[in-house]
């Protein structure tokens, strides 16, 4: 059985792609099913997506990426099934994914709230070309539709007869504990994109006021951060060494403002943190509430005290992080793991390969 996979981005470059798609893509190929990728966007349209200007090269990648979908709609030789993760190209209406479902069973994912339109501030003038109606059109047209938590799933059963939770999962292979020796000072972190990193912002006052209580290193990754009072470490994000720079952490951090678009997230930066034993803190928003279980397999925190508090706690405690990372990872394993969740998907792509 063979699966397009008409995607946004090229592989490897962004996080709810590879944890949707990617990571489960050998252990389908296990169940029999081939999946054959096809990004919209070149590794060149890529680097300069998230950058300011660039109008004529970006428009240009653009056209580009609606000719090769055209061209693999309009072609003889479509595979059994068609996977939509988000949309099949970055602008306008559903008129490719319809296409696609005319010809071939269309499967439809989502992992974020993106019926609620949410544009990177480098990118704002797209704003207008976006569809506000767009999720809900996919979901109409797809045979079955795939979501990364509860919240999703009650707008997709609005719109599509077949809808099935399927959470976002670490491939704990990869993502395994490493032995290491302590730090000479604990470290904080944070990993996410330059869309989300206006949460951590948030979060800095209360990181101001623990330093002077606890000695500590922050460090980010995925994103620059100006953070006067505070030691801190910027990394780029790299797929090659995610796992490498994850390791050092001895606290796990997932702050949220609590709106619509937050509770509509899967917790992938908490499963990281668990996947590899290390202890999370986290807004109690959305998803994170049902499985951080508060003093067993993490911490919650809603205001800045709660921050304040559970953070002091952690890092003056090595015993307290040790227990709370080994119940994190045992979670992962037993409800996050890709082992866990990709034969759930690849049921669906047999249903409606069968339809």
């Amino acid at each position: 059985m063979r699966v397009l996979a008409p995607l946004r981005h090229p592989t490897g470059r962004v996080p709810g792609q590879r944890y949707r798609i990617e990571q489960w893509a050998p252990l389908l190929r296990q169940e029999g099913i081939e999946v054959i990728y096809s990004p919209f966007l070149t590794q060149r349209a890529m680097d300069l997506l998230y950058q300011p200007g660039h109008l004529a090269a970006k428009t240009v990648a653009t056209l580009r990426g609606y000719g090769r979908r055209l061209t693999e709609i309009l072609l003889p030789g479509l595979p059994d099934v068609v996977f939509v993760h988000r949309e099949a190209a970055f602008l306008g209406p559903a008129w490719l994914e319809r296409m696609f479902a005319w010809r071939r069973p269309l499967v439809f994912d989502f992992d974020d709230a993106i019926y609620l339109l949410d544009t990177s501030p480098a990118n704002a003038w797209a704003q207008v070309l976006k569809s506000p109606g767009k999720a809900a059109a996919i979901c109409r047209v797809a045979h079955s539709v795939t979501v990364g938590n509860e919240t999703l799933a009650s707008f997709a059963r609005q719109h599509a007869k077949r809808v099935t939770v399927i959470p976002s999962s670490i491939d704990t292979e990869v993502y395994r504990p490493q032995a290491r020796p302590p730090n000479p000072r604990p470290v904080l972190g944070w990993t996410g994109s330059l869309t989300t990193l206006r949460y951590l912002e948030g979060l800095l006052p209360a990181l101001r006021r623990l330093r002077q209580r606890c000695d500590f290193e922050l460090r980010v990754i995925g994103g620059e951060i100006r953070a006067d009072g505070l030691d801190v470490t910027c990394l780029p994000w790299c797929a090659r060494t995610e796992v490498a720079d994850l390791a050092p952490l001895d606290v796990g951090l997932m702050p949220l403002d609590d709106d619509p678009w937050s509770r509509g997230k899967c917790g992938m930066k908490a499963l990281q943190y668990m996947g590899l034993a290390i202890p999370p803190v986290v807004s109690p928003v959305g998803v994170n509430a049902s499985f951080i279980r508060h003093g067993e397999n993490g911490f919650l925190a809603v205001s800045a005290e709660d921050w304040i508090a559970r953070l002091t706690e952690l890092l003056r405690d090595a015993a307290l992080r040790e227990r709370l990372g080994r119940a994190a990872r045992q979670t992962v394993e037993e409800e996050f793991s890709a082992r866990v969740q990709a034969p759930r998907l690849a049921q669906v792509l047999r249903d409606a390969a069968t339809s």
